[in-house]
Order: structure tokens, then C-alpha cells, then sequence
């Protein structure tokens, strides 16, 4: 934070601070030098098998067979690695081959009793979450949010006539049969110390990709992977502001950069390539942001993500601004994605994960 706004330490503050510095040192461990979370081992194996048995149960006994198909595009790492920006890209893709998708997405942070909730441009971010508003006013298509993914995608068959659901994460929501799991890795982090929750940052042990039908990483890759891949990279495009209609962009210069995304240092080095002096300001993803979040009390110009801005526009002021981005994904892979939707739909054989995945 700014120095002004040091000035005055909360009890919140310093509590939000001593999470900060103790998630920094879980990340470490991660995805760094670190190894005290190998203290964790015994709680990993648990979890492994607890999942495990959770997956073939639902496999064998209770998944949901949709009329139409549903491509997954999830992770197995926890946080952020680029899902959001390639649904949108596969939606524009989808669209242009005669398509009419819609989305289910879980809404993290939703606060909502009536569900499934269809989610508009003007819904408010802290009842449906603040990707599927960013999603629902990019793309103006059907945008569906429920924890029961299964629930999700009957409401858009059922009452938005899609004859494509694509989920938002979801991966391990086994009740939704799927007919293409995509799997997006963000290429800084790859799959961390290679180990599942909580010694690691894996919800799913690496074998997994060997089941899925796609595996991207977004951005150049910092290591390897058992599996192939194909890399994407994420565009930006003109800054645009959060709250006000005719303010002129900001020049390259010292900006404040706020950021409640998974990974909020590559938001930063995007910023810092582009000619900005970065005063960083992280939060936990899926922060609930308020005023006083992204006040400094100085001139300087606010930069934040398109998904933080969904949950600012109602109080940010003039010099609050935005930086889009799109995911861009070669054409040879998005083609291949499109052969894969077009031929194993939901009359192909179901899609098993193999024992050997765990």
C-alpha cells in the first residue's frame, strides 16, 4: 500500500497482513524454494485417496448423461492460470461454426439462494461472482451459476435452447459428464513442487493430464510436463475505464496496480511491460474489493484486471482504468478443439478417467 494509507494500521489490516505473509510462504514452498508444507505429506495422501474414492464413486453411479456437449476447461492447480480468458476465446470460436454455447460456472464468492441464477451484464458481482459478470457482459451469452454444475447445464439446455455447455473450471466435478476436459497451466507456476493438496498446490495428481484431451499453458513454459502441450498467450488490449465514459488513458508512468487474481504478479509484469512503473497492491482472488481498496489519496491512476473492475465500477472514480486481455490460442488448436466437439459428442463412448490417473 501507499505510504498515506500505512499510516493508520487497523486490527483488520494487520490480520490481513499476517495471512498475506503466511499464504507468501505457502506459495513459496509451492511453487519455490520452500519445503515445511512437506510436514504435510500425511494430509496429502488423505486427500488423494479421499478424492479418488469421490471420482469413481460419482463415475460409477451418478453422472448426469447431457443431450449436448460439454467441454470442461478447468486446471488441477488452485489460483489463477488463465481459464476464463480461453472460454471466452472457445466461445468466439464455437459461434463462428453455427454454436450457441453457454457457460456454467460455479460463481466463487456468489451469495444467492435462488439457483440456478442466470447471470446478466448487470448483475451484481457479489451475488453471482465476479468471472461469470465479466464473462456474461463480454459475451452476451448465457451464463449460468451454480455449485452443482450438473444444475447449471440443464438450466441452459432446458431454458436457454444452448446446444454447447462449456463449464468454467470444473474439472473435478465429476456429475457433469464431460466429452473434452481442457486443461489450462499457467506456464510461470506449471504444476509447483508436483504435489496435491496440502503439500502442494494440486488438486489432482500430475498423471491426471494423461486423461484429458487437451493441455494448454498459458504464457512461456518454466519446466516440463508428462504430457503434450500446446502454448498460449494472453493479448491486452487498450486500457479502458471502470467508471467514468470520457476520461483519457493514462500515460506510461507510476501507476498504483491493484490486483484479487490467482496469480497477481503476472498482472503486474504485464503492466511493467507495457511501460508502467508499478506500485503493486495484491489481494486474495475473488477479493470482495470496497472504496477505501483502491483509494491512495494521491493522483496517480488505478490499474486493475477486467474482473476486479466488475466489482468496482459502482464506486470507482475518474482515474480507475481496466487492462483487457484474450486469450490467443493458435488456429491448428483451436481447430483441433472444434474436431473434438464435433466428434465425441454425447452419443461417443462416456469419458472414464483410467485408475492409472491417480
Amino acid at each position: 500500500m501507499s505510504s498515506n494509507k500505512m499510516s493508520t494500521v487497523s486490527p483488520k489490516t494487520s490480520a490481513k497482513s499476517w495471512r498475506d505473509r503466511f499464504n507468501d510462504s505457502v506459495l513459496n514452498c509451492w511453487y519455490g524454494s520452500g519445503r515445511w508444507t512437506l510436514l504435510l505429506l500425511p494430509f496429502t495422501a488423505l486427500f488423494k485417496w479421499l478424492a479418488h474414492r469421490r471420482c469413481w464413486k460419482i463415475i460409477r453411479s451418478d453422472r448426469w448423461q447431457p443431450p449436448v456437449p460439454v467441454v470442461v476447461v478447468g486446471n488441477l492447480s488452485v489460483g489463477g492460470t488463465g481459464k476464463t480468458p480461453v472460454v471466452a476465446a472457445l466461445v468466439r470460436s464455437l459461434q463462428q461454426k453455427g454454436y450457441h454455447p453457454g457457460i456454467a460456472s460455479r460463481g466463487f464468492g456468489a451469495d444467492t439462494q435462488d439457483l440456478p441464477l442466470r447471470v446478466t451484464p448487470d448483475t451484481n458481482p457479489a451475488i453471482a461472482g465476479d468471472e461469470p459478470v465479466m464473462l456474461a457482459q463480454q459475451l452476451r451469452i448465457p451464463v449460468m451459476v451454480d455449485p452443482d454444475r450438473v444444475s447449471a447445464a440443464k438450466a441452459l439446455v432446458e431454458n436457454c435452447g444452448c446446444n454447447l455447455i462449456i463449464t468454467d473450471d470444473g474439472l473435478q466435478h465429476y456429475r457433469l459428464q464431460r466429452h473434452v476436459e481442457i486443461v489450462v497451466i499457467d506456464g510461470q507456476r506449471m504444476l509447483g513442487n508436483g504435489l496435491c493438496l496440502p503439500a502442494g498446490p494440486l488438486r489432482e495428481p500430475p498423471e491426471r493430464l494423461q486423461a484429458v484431451d487437451q493441455v494448454l499453458v498459458n504464457g512461456r513454459p518454466a519446466g516440463d510436463l508428462p504430457v503434450d502441450f500446446d502454448c498460449i498467450y494472453l493479448e491486452t488490449d487498450d486500457l479502458l475505464p471502470v467508471g467514468c465514459s470520457d476520461c483519457a488513458p493514462p500515460e506510461a508512468g507510476t501507476v498504483h496496480a491493484v490486483a484479487g487474481i490467482g496469480n497477481p504478479e503476472r498482472f503486474f509484469q504485464t503492466l511493467e511491460s507495457l511501460g508502467f512503473s508499478v506500485i503493486p497492491h495484491a489481494f486474495p482472488d475473488h477479493h470482495p474489493f470496497a472504496p477505501e481498496d483502491i483509494v491512495f489519496h494521491d493522483d496517480l491512476p488505478v490499474l486493475m484486471t477486467a474482473k476486479d473492475a466488475v466489482k468496482c465500477r459502482s464506486f470507482a472514480g475518474s482515474n480507475a482504468w481496466y487492462l483487457p486481455v484474450q486469450a490467443h490460442i493458435p488456429e491448428t488448436v483451436l481447430n483441433k478443439i472444434i474436431h473434438l466437439v464435433e466428434t465425441k459428442g454425447p452419443d461417443s463412448v462416456s469419458k472414464v478417467i483410467p485408475t492409472g490417473s491417480w
